[in-house]
């Protein structure tokens, strides 16, 4: 769960710094030493071990003893420091309710300059070296914390949001920071939990969106019913942090691989049959 917004504002700067402080040392250590955190900071022992209590009982860091006594971000920790910084920058001002949730990734609506959705990424929440198997953008070698991982995810997600918009429709790309994507909210239901009066036509609307993404050089690569919202009967597809460029190797099975993710989804549901290479030339003709 995110830490609330109240307790984010009250967060003294001594305890900001040490923040700060822990996802600069988690490049080095697994879990930060103690003396490493006085040195960064500049601040005394006692006035870093009372910071980090409260932090600790905040949800924001944890401890631990073995082989030596350290101390490293989790997720609430790392969310509080993107909020902090996309509150700064103007881009968000208020943080609400929960509103979704997957496997890796913890979406709130929020308020900017008008509503916005906020997407906290978590990779390797369940499971890093899952994580670090299926994201090609994971480095197999090296340090790769789940911090890393999870800001990596958050940047490909945002860039191609960046890169599709509007000629594919996606959610407005509004800022991002750290494992934080900002954007447009979409007030819709998902794709799976609708019952479409015209489901031919938003089959066509949806292959015409892998169409023009596929044009500006993407491929969703974890299409399904899922990742598509309908929102006053139009199609928005979602969740982007593993597309992949049309030029990789195994560009054609995905592709192929997402088509069929949908087409089963409409002769499941709806009994409705298209071919298979009908829909792939669409796409890619």
């Amino acid at each position: 769960m995110v830490v609330s917004p109240e307790r984010i504002r009250s967060l003294h700067k001594y305890e900001k710094a040490i923040l700060i402080a822990l996802e600069r040392q988690m490049k080095r250590y697994e879990w930060v030493p103690l003396e490493s955190l006085e040195q960064a900071t500049g601040l005394s022992e006692s006035e870093v071990n009372y910071r980090l209590s409260r932090l600790i009982a905040w949800g924001m860091v944890r401890f631990n003893a073995v082989p030596y006594d350290g101390y490293a971000l989790v997720f609430g920790g790392y969310d509080t420091l993107a909020l902090t910084t996309l509150t700064r920058k103007g881009i968000i001002s208020a943080l609400g309710t929960k509103i979704g949730e997957g496997k890796e990734s913890v979406v709130y609506d929020a308020l900017g300059l008008g509503p916005v959705a906020i997407k906290f990424h978590r990779v390797g929440q369940r499971s890093f070296n899952t994580a670090r198997i299926n994201r090609e953008y994971i480095p197999e070698t090296g340090s790769c914390p789940w911090l890393l991982a999870s800001r990596l995810s958050a940047e490909r997600e945002y860039a191609a949001l960046t890169l599709l918009h509007p000629k594919v429709s996606v959610p407005l790309p509004v800022g991002q920071n750290r494992n934080a994507v900002v954007m447009a909210l979409i007030e819709g239901q998902s794709l799976g939990r609708c019952r479409l009066t015209d489901p031919a036509a938003t089959l066509d609307e949806i292959l015409g969106n892998v169409r023009a993404a596929y044009q500006a050089g993407v491929i969703h690569a974890d299409l399904s019913e899922f990742n598509i919202l309908m929102e006053d009967n139009k199609c928005v597809l979602i969740d982007w942090p593993q597309w992949m460029e049309t030029s990789h190797q195994n560009a054609g099975t995905i592709l192929e691989r997402d088509i069929g993710n949908i087409l089963a989804f409409f002769v499941r549901k709806y009994n409705l049959a298209y071919d298979p290479g009908e829909a792939l030339r669409c796409v890619t003709g």
